[in-house]
Formats: structure tokens, C-alpha cells, sequence
């Protein structure tokens, strides 16, 4: 239980008089900061490559892109460029079988695929000895794919593909998107349907079509491959031409024409789904990203609706209250775009009201155009996110994927900086010229109200068919083996410093210079394990209302400030650590820093804005109760820790009724209780050295003293363990389940989870671990699935989750206790698992630390179970020391599979007979009644 002691509400006396105005850096440095020098060459067979080196690390990006989108998919053929994505996965002539196999074995790390209407990539961040073998792996499918799918293959693939639509289309305003798509362009345009495709054409794929897909598309002049990180042009130059150069060149990929639509007419259109606020979106068809109009269209968004100080904030949110949320963005593809604004209405208020005012206000702004301050702001904060996004050399969002926008999209691989240099150069002037150009035209509206669903087809219950599983197939031999990988570079994890600060608070440091950011978090000894008993909720609303204002700044000149310095605060808790969060680029270091210390030590609460915080609180809570998965965040937690454990508070955002009597006292209190400096660490990795940044915080937090009586957590273990069972929450008209597997452990998160962690690798906490490979790749009645250990400091519970397709709801539970007592049974951890995972987690090491995040990460995980501050430098020498034996040994003394409780979200018509034959009692409770749950299910 957590005790907070009653204090007066006052503010805190050691406030501060506010840190000392200082100029920003200028917006034209903070570009200059933004440089990926790169080099380019074309092999002969047109497969264009994309070099930059950076030492940092011993890794190399692989970042293949295919100039191949849903917008090239004819009528019919909807999901084709998806699809194939997922089979380009499931290995080569030369590299059969599941591509993440070899992948894992060598220690690749941002390793995916995606689609979308422009294109389809893949991507991978190996070390670098390593990275002839990924050059293999990606020449085979791009060469050699053909003879690898078979009819099992492709079946397969389409139910994963069809189970990751079921997925999302089971989300509260999961149907939202199609719409849209379909509003805002006419049928028939190359932009008008949705990358996952219909279900329909889903099915109507043959073996022929797809191979004919892949020939017409994924040849190797269709392609811009980027290699980013340890490698120089030479030895890019030597190795493509090995690996690439002998793909024969295919059809060239032609743009289809896709002009902005013109509306006829503005379009209104009303759908119901189950949410718990009304949601109006209202989209424009506009240029896409090579327009001149694209980067004042950006500035358009961020003022509108973007900004955390944006006029729909500030007149509709914080001003009249009569939405929860309201955004606006702009969508920048290669040939057209769209700008989308949206508000979440208040419940109480009629969406048409919101509607009006929304128009009124855009309107407005295309009739004044934002201000000098506005635009300012929109471009500091734009460009510092973009800064730190940089510092990966790969993944979804790094310097390989801006290199390879730049040269698929706009045929130059420099194209960043040029969008950042318009960026900057942005007016008022420019941007109200771009504002009555484009959103003076027709949009289409959607308005999202509370209710059932209308039918449709793509809910349906597939017919029963036949599992057939994918066969093991021998590499064709039509080219040289796989390379070996060589010796792979050790990890060399910062070193971490300590000090202290003048106040007395503890400073932990690490120093990156790849990017001039600084990243900070606040780190308390709270948590939502110190939530009050009584009034779950406090501890959530009291983090929402800490950015609202300070004894010197209203929540909307804080919200000014902050943009002015690209300075992003982030509040955020776990079990354990309440938090609060810094980044900013490093030449603004001091004023930002003042700024959050201001923030942190002394929010006023205002009792003026309670009333609308707590009713964006309510709605958030209302619509967690229409998730899948904030219906089963609601129920899981007592079933895992107890009752009474404070780890069973975890539930969602709170309780509704004790967030509707909560008062400016309750979150005073809370704050004081907890939110203190004798309570607090601060974990810093900026490329300023630590006596600077040790110098700023004694500046921004002198003073800072603790007041009052700090509030206290009380961890008692709870011998009483649930029975095993089955909760079907009945979640009517659902096309998935969405499964909860829990088991209570003895285990504390502070002890040596090593050695279970490395053995779950391959039951559950991996792509290739068994239960995924079983119910996604074999049966292909779900997406993903998985299970892991839930590490808390002082509980650390078994929990598998798995959304499955509602047909395959009680054979997916069958299926996974069968593995949980095979693999602490009959068929343990074999060797081939326990080398792939020793050797996976050994050579990714590099590229797992490769961010200033992830090392911000790993240190407050070393601080918060109580491991030394080289744990991760000395971690790889753990690895080549365990055995297979004792892997097994430990998860068969902590996984009883017989003891599960297993929850289930989903339509109790169609779950429940299938439950009653799994030979465990059944209890079935209503969505509606969770609402209520204060306790486990009795």
C-alpha cells in the first residue's frame, strides 16, 4: 500500500524565481547541425547505393528500398505490395526458411519491413562482420525468390497478414482510416484504398499472381540500398558488386498518375463505433512532399493543431473545454498529401458544435496567417526532434532512412536538407499563401459517434480451412553458400559517472557526442505502486496537471517557452518510478534546464484548469473500457501480483469515480509526498561533459529542499495464489480475442533474472520463439504472440499476450499450454536454441546501445534493480559462461504451465463454447462491469 500523509496546500517555499531569460539558438545553427554526408554509385544492373560512414559503433544499416507501394496495386489486387512484404521474410532459394533466423543468429537489431503507398522496405542494423551476410540474405530474396514460395508459404503469410488487419480493425476507431482514404480520394486513384488491402482480394491471390508481382517489381534497378554506419565506399563498392551484382534487371517501376484530387464538394459522412468520445476528422487532398507548398503546409499543421501551444489547443481544449484532444498534421507522400485535423470531443458536447468551431478557426487562420512567434516556434521544434532522430544510423527513423527517402522519393539522397533549408525559410506570409491555396478547397469530414457497429464483411468468421505447414526446404544451391560471419566488435557501453548535486540529489552520467542533445529524466521512487488506495488515479491526474502552470508561467506560456527552446518535456510512470523527462538540443542546455527544474519542483496545480484535465482524465478512462487491451490492463494486475500488492493498482488511468472527487489538495499532497529531491535521481547522457551539466542543475534547482513527510510503499508477499482459470470478458461482434496469460512467481525483479530471461528467448520473448512461430508462422491465426517476464523491482510475474483470430480462440490456448509443458517438459530448450540465443544477444550488444536513449535506459534499469553501473560492459562474458542445462534448469523451476490464469477479451457467442472444452473453469463477465473491478474476480 502507499501512505501519504495529509500536508497543507501551499505553495512550496523554495520555489524558484524563475530561471534567467536566455536567447535561443538561432534556428539557421540548429540546421547547420543536421549533416549526413553521403556517397553514391549505380551498379550496372541499375541498383542505385547509398554510402555513409560513421564510425560511432561497430554496426552497418542495411536499408533496402523498393520503388513498389500499395498506390502501383491494379483494381483487385489491394495488399499485394504488403503481402509480399511478409513473404520476402520467409526466406530465399539460398537461405531458406524464416529470415530472422539468420538474422537473430548474427545480433541484427532494427530489423523489420514495412509498406505503405510509396514504397516497401527493409532494414537491419548488423555488426559489421556481419554485414557481408546481410548483403547475402538481402541479394537472395531480391534475386533468388521466386522458387522459395510455395502454395503453403503464401497461405500462410496471407493469415498473419489478415490476422494484423483483424488487429487493428478490433481498436476503438480501428475503421477510421479506410474511410478516410475513401473520402478524401476519388476510386480508382492510386492513393484510394488502404495499404493492407481488402480481405477479399487478400483471398483471391494465387501462387501465379505473386510471382508475377515480384518479377514485375523487386528487380534491382527498382532499388535504392543504403549502407550507413562502419563502411566506407570502397568496401561498399567491392561488396555489392559481389552480392548484387549478378541480379538481372526487371520492368522499371512506373510512377501511375496521381494528381491532387479536386473534391466536387465538401463530403460529411457519420459512422458509429464503439468508443467512448465522439471523434470529428475533416481532410484535405493537397500536394505531396516535392510541392513548394509541402514545408509551409508543415508549418500550417504544427501551428493548427501540432503545437502543444496550437490554436485548436488553446481554443478548444483549454479554452472553451469542449474537446479532449485535437491534433493536425500534414501527410508528405511522394506524388500527393493530405492535411488532416481532428478533435476528440468532450462527451457531453454535440460534435457539431466542435465541428463549427473547428471551421471558424481554420478560417481564421487562412484569413490572418499564423505570427512571426508562431512560425518560430513551429521551426525549432520541428528541426531539434529532427536533430535527435538522427542519431541511429538505421531503423525506422535514422540517418539510412532519410538518405533513402531522399533518393526514392526525390532522386537525391540530400533531399533532407533541402526540406529542412524551405523548412526554415518559412514566413507567415508563405504560409497563409499555402493555407488559402489549398484549404479554401472541398475537404471530406468524418464524424466517429458511440455505437454498434455497422456490419461488415471483413468482421466475419472465415470459413474453416486446412493448415497446412510451410515444409523445411534444403538452400536450391543456385548461387555460392552464405558467408560466415567474422569476429564481431565488443560492446563499449559509456562509462557512467556519479555526482552529486549541491541539494544533495544523486547525478548519474554518461557522455554521447554523436548528436548535440542532452536527455534528462527525473527519476522518483513512486510510481504507480504509490497511487493512492483509496483514489486510484492521483497519482496519473497529478502528472497531467504538472505541465499546467507555474508559480511564473500559465500552462500557455509554458507551452510557448518550451517550443522556443525545442524543448520536449515528457512525464511518464511505471510500477516502480514516477518520471519526468528532458530533452533539448544542448545549445539551449541552460535555459531549457531551468525550465524544467521550474516545471519540476514548483507546478502550480491550477484549481481553474482541474475541471478540464480531469474530464480529458475521464474520457481517457472511458476509453480504455472500449480497448481490448485497456479492458485486460484492468483485470490482469491483481491476478499477477494480489489483491493487495501496490503493484495490483495498476490499472489503466485510474478509477473513474475516485478521479471525479480528486482536488488540487489531493494532487498537492501527492506531489509533495513524492515528488521530492530526497526521492529523486537524475540520469543525464548528453555530449556536454558532466561538470557543465552538474553546473546547470546546482543552478536550476538550488534550493530545492524536501518538505513535509515523504510518502512510503509496503511490499508484503501474498501467499494466496489465484486458482487456475479462465475470465472471458465478452466483448460482443469482435473479430479477434485478445488473449492474457498470467503466472504468479516468487520472483523479484532486483534478483538474477539473467539466466530465465535468456531461456524465455526461445519460448516467448522473441519472433522465433516457439509460441509466435507456432500461432503466427504455422498456424497463422494471429499476428504475434508472445510471453515475457513482467520485471518490476519487487515482483516479476510470467505473462503472455496474443490476439488471435476469434475462431482459433480456445484451440490458441490449447496450442500455448502445449508449448509451456513441452518446453518445460518433453522438449526443453534444444542446443540450436541456446546457441542462437547466446549468440544473437551477444553480437547485438553494439547495436542495442547504438542511442543516447537506449544507454538513458539501461541505466535507470541498472539503478532500479540494483546492478553495478558496468553491468552491460561485463554482460557479454555472462553469456559465453552460461550453459544449456542451466537455462533449462531455471525455467523449469519458475514455469508450471498448469497454473495459468488466462484472460480473454472477446465475443463470448463465439469464445465461449470453445473455452468449455479446455478443461478449466469459465467465468464471464461483461465489458461494461470492468469499469468497476476494485479487486480479483472472484
Amino acid at each position: 500500500m502507499a501512505l501519504v500523509v495529509p500536508v497543507t496546500v501551499t505553495a512550496q517555499t523554495n520555489a524558484p524565481a524563475g530561471p534567467a531569460v536566455a536567447k535561443p539558438a538561432p534556428v539557421a545553427d540548429l540546421v547547420r547541425a543536421v549533416d549526413i554526408p553521403y556517397e553514391q554509385f549505380t551498379l550496372p544492373n541499375g541498383l542505385r547505393v547509398v554510402v555513409h560512414t560513421d564510425r560511432k559503433a561497430p554496426v552497418v544499416a542495411v536499408s533496402v528500398w523498393y520503388d513498389v507501394g500499395s498506390k502501383h496495386e491494379p483494381a483487385g489486387k489491394t495488399g499485394f505490395a504488403h503481402l509480399f512484404e511478409h513473404l520476402m521474410f520467409n526466406g530465399s532459394e539460398n537461405a531458406p526458411g524464416d529470415f530472422f533466423e539468420p538474422l537473430k543468429q548474427v545480433g541484427a537489431t532494427d530489423l523489420n519491413g514495412t509498406t505503405y503507398f510509396d514504397r516497401t522496405n527493409y532494414f537491419e542494423t548488423v555488426p559489421t562482420a556481419a554485414l557481408e551476410q546481410a548483403l547475402y540474405l538481402e541479394s537472395d530474396r531480391m534475386g533468388y525468390l521466386t522458387g522459395a514460395i510455395s502454395q503453403a508459404v503464401l497461405d500462410e503469410q496471407r493469415g498473419v497478414v489478415q490476422n494484423e488487419k483483424r488487429e487493428g480493425d478490433n481498436q476503438p476507431y480501428g475503421l477510421v482510416s479506410y474511410k478516410l482514404i475513401e473520402g478524401v480520394f476519388p476510386d480508382g486513384h492510386p492513393y484510394g484504398h488502404s495499404t493492407i488491402g481488402s480481405m477479399a482480394d487478400l483471398d483471391k491471390a494465387s501462387l501465379g499472381d505473386v510471382k508475377a508481382w515480384f518479377r514485375d517489381h523487386y528487380g534491382p534497378n527498382n532499388a535504392v540500398l543504403v549502407l550507413a554506419g562502419d563502411i566506407d565506399v570502397a568496401t561498399a563498392k567491392r561488396l555489392t558488386a559481389k552480392y548484387f551484382g549478378a541480379i538481372k534487371p526487371g520492368p522499371k517501376s512506373v510512377a501511375p498518375a496521381a494528381a491532387v484530387p479536386t473534391l466536387a464538394a465538401s463530403k460529411a459522412e457519420v459512422m458509429k463505433d464503439r468508443v467512448a468520445a465522439p471523434l470529428i476528422i475533416k481532410s484535405w487532398p493537397v500536394p505531396g512532399l516535392n510541392d513548394p507548398a509541402a514545408p509551409a503546409l508543415e508549418v500550417a499543421a504544427a501551428v493548427l493543431g501540432g503545437l502543444a501551444s496550437s490554436r485548436f489547443d488553446n481554443a478548444l481544449v483549454k479554452g472553451d473545454k469542449t474537446a479532449v484532444q485535437v491534433s493536425a498534421s500534414y501527410s508528405d507522400y511522394a506524388q500527393v498529401g493530405t492535411f488532416t485535423i481532428s478533435a476528440v470531443v468532450r462527451p457531453d458536447v454535440d460534435p457539431a458544435t466542435v465541428s463549427k468551431r473547428l471551421d471558424a478557426l481554420v478560417a481564421d487562420f487562412i484569413r490572418t496567417g499564423p505570427t512571426a512567434d508562431e512560425v518560430q516556434r513551429t521551426l525549432t521544434s520541428t528541426i531539434a526532434r529532427r536533430i535527435g532522430g538522427l542519431e541511429a544510423v538505421g531503423g525506422f527513423g535514422g540517418k539510412a532512412v532519410a538518405l533513402a527517402e531522399g533518393a526514392l522519393y526525390s532522386n537525391d539522397p540530400g533531399f533532407y536538407k533541402k526540406q529542412l533549408a524551405r523548412l526554415a525559410a518559412q514566413t507567415p506570409a508563405s504560409v497563409k499563401a499555402a493555407a488559402q491555396q489549398w484549404l479554401t478547397r472541398p475537404a471530406y469530414a468524418l464524424t466517429v459517434v458511440p455505437g454498434d457497429r455497422d456490419a461488415y464483411a471483413e468482421a466475419e468468421v472465415p470459413p474453416a480451412v486446412a493448415t497446412t505447414t510451410a515444409p523445411e526446404t534444403p538452400p536450391k544451391g543456385t548461387r555460392a553458400p552464405m558467408p560466415a560471419v567474422g569476429t564481431v566488435g565488443t560492446l563499449a557501453f559509456p562509462a557512467i559517472e556519479r555526482a552529486r548535486l549541491a541539494n544533495g540529489v544523486e547525478l548519474i552520467y554518461a557522455n554521447r557526442t554523436t548528436v548535440p542533445v542532452t536527455q534528462m529524466v527525473a527519476s522518483f521512487d513512486a510510481g504507480v505502486a504509490a497511487d493512492v488506495p483509496d483514489k486510484l488515479g492521483t497519482q496519473a491526474m497529478m502528472l497531467a496537471m504538472i505541465d499546467e502552470g507555474t508559480q511564473r508561467l500559465d500552462s500557455f506560456q509554458l507551452a510557448e517557452a518550451k517550443e522556443r527552446l525545442g524543448l520536449d518535456i515528457y512525464t511518464g510512470s511505471s510500477p516502480d518510478r514516477t518520471t519526468v523527462s528532458f530533452r533539448a538540443p544542448s545549445a539551449n542546455l541552460a535555459p531549457a534546464a531551468g525550465l524544467w527544474a521550474e516545471l519540476l519542483r514548483a507546478p502550480s496545480f491550477p484549481d481553474s484548469e482541474l475541471p478540464r484535465v480531469r474530464g480529458q482524465m475521464l474520457t481517457q478512462i472511458a476509453q480504455e473500457l472500449t480497448d481490448p487491451e485497456g479492458i485486460a490492463q484492468r483485470i490482469v494486475p491483481p491476478i499477477l501480483y494480489g489483491a493487495g500488492s501496490p503493484y495490483a493498482k495498476s490499472r489503466g488511468s485510474g478509477d473513474a469515480a475516485a478521479v471525479k472527487a480528486l482536488t488540487r489538495r489531493d494532487l498537492v499532497g501527492f506531489h509533495q509526498a513524492w515528488m521530492r529531491p530526497d526521492k529523486a535521481k537524475i540520469f543525464v547522457v548528453s555530449d556536454r561533459p558532466l561538470a557543465e551539466i552538474k553546473a546547470t542543475l546546482d543552478t536550476a534547482l538550488a534550493g530545492w529542499t524536501a518538505t513535509g513527510i515523504a510518502g512510503t510503499k509496503v511490499f508484503r508477499e501474498d501467499r494466496m495464489l489465484p486458482a487456475p482459470r479462465i475470465l472471458l470478458v465478452d466483448r460482443p461482434n469482435s473479430p479477434q480475442s485478445r488473449i492474457t496469460g498470467g503466472l504468479r512467481t516468487s520472483l523479484k525483479g532486483t534478483d538474477d533474472l539473467l539466466p530465465l530471461i535468456t531461456a524465455n528467448d526461445a519460448l516467448g520473448g522473441d519472433f522465433l520463439g516457439r509460441i509466435n512461430m507456432d500461432l503466427r508462422e504455422a498456424k497463422h491465426w494471429s499476428y504475434g504472440a508472445f510471453g515475457n517476464f513482467n520485471r518490476n523491482a519487487f515482483a516479476a510475474p510470467y505473462v503472455i499476450v496474443a490476439p488471435v483470430q476469434a475462431d482459433k480462440t480456445g484451440a490458441s490456448i490449447a496450442s500455448m499450454r502445449q508449448e509451456l509443458s513441452a518446453f518445460v517438459g518433453a522438449k526443453p530448450l534444444t542446443q540450436a536454441e541456446f546457441d542462437r540465443t547466446i549468440t544473437g544477444a551477444t553480437r547485438s550488444l553494439a547495436g542495442d546501445f547504438e542511442t543516447s536513449g537506449a544507454v538513458l535506459g539501461a541505466m535507470q534499469a541498472n539503478d532500479l534493480y540494483r546492478r553495478p553501473d558496468n553491468y552491460y560492459a561485463t554482460i557479454t562474458q555472462r553469456y559465453r559462461a552460461m550453459t544449456r542445462d542451466e537455462l533449462d534448469r531455471a525455467i523449469r523451476s519458475v514455469i508450471d504451465p498448469n497454473r495459468f490464469v488466462w484472460v480473454v477479451i472477446g465475443d463470448a457467442k463465439v469464445v465461449r463454447p470453445q473455452l468449455d472444452t479446455l478443461g478449466l473453469p469459465v467465468e464471464v463477465t461483461s465489458a461494461a462491469s470492468v469499469a468497476g473491478a476494485s479487486e480479483e474476480s472472484k
